[in-house]
């Protein structure tokens, strides 16, 4: 019997290996493959870069940089924090979008009741509830996940961040 040694490393903003695909089926055309660090590297801040793609659902990288825009959305998001720190700040909306999916811009300050905020650290998640208004801080870059509808914010762009 041979022992097998698996060590996990995490990537992060400043180091990450993007690895291989290992075709043993089909053709590469059929596959795609990136990396989530490799993509926020190359976005610029809050840009929301769709990685996974299930119908109308999406996961978005983000680089967390800086201090975001104000967003909303007509439905729950959900993040998770894959490298450094960001602060989400809420607002309760005064006028909710009421339809329509994906993230939406909510102005340069939205109309409502301050609702406190979350600090995420690398691992932690946080939801991002329907009919409110949010906005990231990050003192030095970062990477985030987000998981929503493709919607106007969403940025496809397969073919500069996936190799076939």
């Amino acid at each position: 019997m041979t022992e097998s040694s698996f060590h996990t490393v995490l990537g992060s903003l400043d180091g990450y290996r993007k690895g291989e695909i290992e075709i043993t089926s089909g053709e590469a055309r059929h596959y795609v493959f990136s990396n989530i660090f490799e993509v926020a590297s190359q976005s610029v801040p809050y840009e929301k870069v769709v990685v996974g793609k299930n119908l109308d659902y999406v996961i978005e990288v983000l680089r967390t940089e800086g201090q975001s825009a104000w967003f909303a959305c007509a439905h729950d998001e959900f993040a998770i924090l894959m490298d450094g720190e960001v602060r989400i700040d809420f607002i309760k909306l005064d006028t909710p979008p009421k339809s329509g999916t994906g993230t939406v811009d909510a102005g340069a300050q939205p109309a409502g009741r301050a609702m406190g905020h979350v600090v995420l650290r690398r691992g932690h998640q946080a939801l991002l509830p329907a009919g409110c208004a949010y906005r990231f801080s990050a003192q030095k870059p970062g990477v985030a996940l987000v998981q929503t509808m493709i919607g106007e914010l969403s940025v496809q762009k397969w073919a500069d961040i996936c190799l076939h």
